[in-house]
């Protein structure tokens, strides 16, 4: 049941990195309500005095945001969409080359990171919002440099490979990815190999680290 007069507004943040190769997303249990017991994104109201991108920010509580794309997603507005109140939530994706980068928060019950491809059930209109999140990143993987945000700052063409394999959720020719890839200009070698004495593989890097336009698939 929806009591409050006035709507609130909230900030909800889908936080998406790389553990062991695969995708991954940091959920909170919900403590009370209709929704106890199930996971959702974390998130919270906004300040009189905040900025969205300032709640987003503070909620991520990263070690280092020079290295943390943080983008607004949309907004998620249903009435009914939270019943304990009318709560308007705007949904941020941020994207981090490693999780570790993530501070915790005493705030919550139980956080955890769940993979991105066997979510469990989500409170209130969290489905929707990791649909979103998951059309936005494919969308931009095809046009931009995004991916960058999710990878460490040395890679091997495999590695990057694999993060399109995996975000995209099926597999690419190696020889007209790499191709294409290298082709575009946004790599560049760091002129070390990494791996075993037979064949190791070359370290890339990307040649800008801001979001930039790029046609690769």
């Amino acid at each position: 049941m929806v009591t409050a007069a006035h709507a609130l507004l909230a900030v909800d943040v889908v936080t998406l990195g790389f553990v062991g190769g695969a995708l991954r997303t940091r959920l909170i249990e919900v403590a009370e309500g209709a929704f106890a017991g199930r996971w959702a994104f974390p998130g919270r109201l906004v300040g009189a005095d905040e900025s969205l991108e300032q709640v987003a920010r503070r909620e991520l509580n990263a070690s280092d945001f020079a290295r943390v794309h943080l983008e607004q997603l949309r907004t998620f507005g249903e009435p009914h969409r939270d019943p304990l109140a009318r709560i308007v939530a705007t949904a941020y994706l941020a994207l981090v080359p490693d999780v570790a980068l993530v501070g915790e928060s005493g705030r919550y019950r139980r956080a955890r990171w769940c993979d991105w491809r066997s979510l469990p059930l989500l409170a209130y209109d969290h489905a929707k919002m990791a649909a979103a999140a998951s059309e936005r990143l494919r969308a931009k993987l095809g046009y931009t440099n995004i991916v960058r945000a999710l990878l460490p700052r040395d890679f091997t063409l495999s590695e990057l490979q694999k993060a399109y394999e995996v975000i995209l959720d099926r597999a690419l020719d190696r020889r007209n990815f790499r191709k294409k890839l290298l082709a575009t200009g946004m790599l560049e070698s760091v002129g070390r190999r990494r791996g075993g004495a037979h064949r190791p593989a070359e370290l890339y890097r990307f040649a800008e680290q801001r979001l930039v336009a790029v046609d690769i698939l």
